[in-house]
C-alpha cells in the first residue's frame, strides 16, 4: 500500500518536471546559447563594376595675387574692399610718397641745369673747333707759329673733354630722373590680372614692410578643388578622368569636373594622395575659397568578375574574408578582394565562385558552430 504511495508520487513529479525539462530545451533551442542565429544571404554574381573614388577637399584658388609695395612704407590709401572685383593694371591703392615728389621736382631742376651747361659746353667746343680749324690753315701758309697751333688744338681737346663730360652728366641726371619715377610709379598698389579682392591686410595709416602683401587679389577662374583621396583605395586615379563636385553650399547640385594632376608628394601624416581637382565650367555665382567639397571621380569600367556586397564581408582571426553557407553548413571562406565600387560591390579575387550562397547580416556574431536560419531581413537593418 505504502510502495504504491510513493509509486503515485513519483508519477506525478515526473508529470510536473517532463514539461519543465520540455519547456527550458525548447527556449535553450529557440532563444539560448543553442539557438540558431537568424541571418539575411546572398549569392555571389557576375557583374561589370564601374568603380570610382570619393574624396574630400576646399576649394582654393590657383593662381592668388599677393599685392604689395617693394620698399616699406605707410598705406596712404586703399580703394577696394573684400569682395569688389577689379580689372587688370587698376590702381587698388598708393603708399606715401614721403619726399619722392621734392626729390623729383629737384631732379629736374638739376636736369635743366645740367642741359645749360651742356650747351655751354657745346658753344666752347664749336669755338675751340674753328679756332683749331683757322690756326690749321694758318699754320698751312706759315702765317701763324707752330706754338700757337699747338695751343689752339689742346684748347679743343679739352672742349672736347668738356663736352663729354656734361653729356654724360646730364644722361646720369636723366636716368636718376628715371629712376625716382620708376619709384614713385611704384608706390601704386595695380591688379596685374582681372579677379576678386579676397583680402585686405592693411588699412590706410599702416606701415609695412617690403613685399607684404597690402591686397590679395585671385582670379577666379582658377578656382580648383585641393582633393584628398584614401592611398588605400586610390589605385587608378590619374590625370583626365572625370570627376564630379558637390560644393557643400550646393547640396544636390553636381559641378563636372576632372583630374588636373595628381600631386608627386603624398601626405604621410593622414595617409592620403593629394589631387587638383578643376571645374569643367566657371561657377555662378563664385563658391568662397576654402569651402568644402565632396569630390567622386569615375574610373573606367571593369570586366564582369565575381562580386558580392561589402557588407558581407568579416574578419575573422585576422583574415578577411565571409562566412559561406553550403547545404546549410556555415563556414568562414578567406577572400582575396579587388576593386569595389560607390554602390557597396567587391571584386572576388579568389576565394569563391558565382552562385556561392553567403551570409550578409546576422543577428550576432558568428562562429563556424553557429546554427542559422535564413530570413528575409533583420529588425533595424537595411533591406
Amino acid at each position: 500500500m505504502k510502495f504504491r504511495r510513493l509509486q503515485r508520487r513519483t508519477l506525478a513529479l515526473i508529470a510536473v518536471i517532463a514539461p519543465l525539462v520540455a519547456l527550458f530545451v525548447y527556449v535553450a533551442l529557440r532563444s539560448g546559447p543553442l539557438a540558431s542565429v537568424p541571418v539575411t544571404v546572398t549569392t555571389t554574381e557576375l557583374r561589370a563594376l564601374a568603380p570610382a573614388l570619393s574624396g574630400i577637399g576646399t576649394v582654393q584658388a590657383r593662381y592668388k595675387y599677393k599685392i604689395g609695395p617693394i620698399h616699406a612704407g605707410r598705406v596712404e590709401r586703399l580703394d577696394v574692399h573684400v569682395g569688389d572685383a577689379v580689372k587688370a593694371g587698376q590702381v587698388l591703392g598708393e603708399m606715401a610718397p614721403v619726399d619722392l615728389d621734392e626729390r623729383i621736382g629737384a631732379q629736374q631742376a638739376a636736369i635743366k641745369s645740367a642741359e645749360a651747361a651742356l650747351r655751354q659746353a657745346e658753344a666752347r667746343q664749336t669755338f675751340a673747333q674753328t679756332q683749331a680749324n683757322r690756326y690749321e690753315r694758318l699754320l698751312a701758309e706759315r702765317i701763324t707759329s707752330e706754338e700757337n697751333t699747338a695751343i689752339k688744338r689742346q684748347e679743343l681737346a679739352v672742349a672736347n673733354a668738356a663736352l663729354w663730360a656734361a653729356r654724360e652728366d646730364a644722361s646720369r641726371m636723366r636716368a636718376e630722373l628715371a629712376a625716382l619715377r620708376a619709384q614713385r610709379s611704384n608706390l601704386r598698389l595695380v591688379a596685374p590680372v582681372a579677379g576678386l579682392v579676397t583680402a585686405r591686410h592693411a588699412d590706410p595709416g599702416t606701415t609695412v614692410v617690403a613685399g607684404q602683401a597690402v591686397v590679395e587679389v585671385i582670379d577666379p577662374a582658377s578656382l580648383w578643388v585641393d582633393a584628398r583621396f584614401d592611398q588605400i583605395s586610390a589605385a587608378g586615379l590619374a590625370a583626365g578622368l572625370p570627376t564630379r563636385i558637390v560644393l557643400r553650399s550646393r547640396r544636390g547640385q553636381d559641378q563636372p569636373g576632372r583630374v588636373l594632376w595628381i600631386e608627386p608628394q603624398a601626405d604621410a601624416v593622414t595617409e592620403e594622395t593629394l589631387a587638383k581637382i578643376v571645374f569643367d565650367t566657371p561657377l555662378s555665382p563664385l563658391p568662397p575659397v576654402g569651402e568644402l567639397a565632396e569630390v567622386t571621380v569615375q574610373l573606367p569600367e571593369l570586366p564582369a568578375t565575381p562580386t558580392i556586397p561589402n557588407a558581407a564581408i568579416r574578419a575573422v582571426d585576422g583574415k578577411r574574408g565571409v562566412w559561406k553557407l553550403t547545404d546549410g553548413k556555415l563556414a568562414f571562406m578567406p577572400v582575396v578582394f579587388g576593386r569595389s565600387d560607390l554602390d557597396g560591390h567587391v571584386q572576388v579575387e579568389k576565394g569563391l565562385a558565382a552562385g556561392d550562397q553567403l551570409v550578409v547580416y546576422s543577428e550576432k556574431a558568428l562562429t563556424a558552430r553557429s546554427r542559422t536560419h535564413v530570413v528575409d531581413r533583420l529588425p533595424g537593418v537595411s533591406p
